[in-house]
């Protein structure tokens, strides 16, 4: 989190410019980690991050659906399949087992995070009505305003997000 990063640099300044911490600070570095937890949810398993609440990946949205249907449908709550640390749901057995059989090539890209929000360096939370397919891959957006924008410039807007995405930590 920001105050466990912001702890770490100020303990490896030179002593002359060091900080010295109050037992405040450093109560309120520890009440902050797990509020950064809370407001960024995301579900890690060895792999990319998900954007997940609550445990259920893209809103709980059928991601196989975006392939075969063009369009978001509803999983079902009886259809699951657990995958990087989330649980994906499905419309229909065939989706599940096409999406265990390759997850990535369904997945949405950046772990669902909005695809806008991660070419600008940062993450944001996604609505399944706000997406693309490019090239084979699935683009969710924080709202269909922001995914307009993102529209302006998809490559340039995916360059970026490539570039981005492996430094970005939500």
């Amino acid at each position: 989190s920001a105050a466990a990063l912001y702890l770490i640099s100020m303990a490896t300044q030179p002593p002359e410019t060091a900080m010295t911490f109050s037992r405040r600070t450093l109560l309120i570095a520890a009440a902050a980690t797990p509020i950064a937890a809370i407001l960024a949810p995301a579900a890690q398993a060895g792999g990319a991050p998900i954007y997940a609440e609550d445990g259920v990946a893209i809103d709980g949205t059928d991601p196989v659906a975006y392939f075969t249907e063009g369009a978001p449908i509803a999983g079902s709550k009886d259809i699951t399949h657990d995958w990087n640390g989330a649980s994906w749901r499905f419309s229909s057995q065939e989706n599940k087992d096409a999406f265990a059989a390759e997850p990535a090539a369904y997945a949405p890209q950046y772990g669902g995070y909005c695809a806008y929000a991660v070419s600008e360096g940062y993450t944001a939370s996604t609505t399944p009505k706000a997406w693309k397919i490019v090239d084979g891959k699935l683009y969710l957006n924080y709202s269909r305003r922001i995914q307009r924008k993102w529209e302006r410039d998809i490559p340039g807007r995916i360059a970026s997000g490539d570039a981005n995405w492996p430094k970005i930590t939500p």
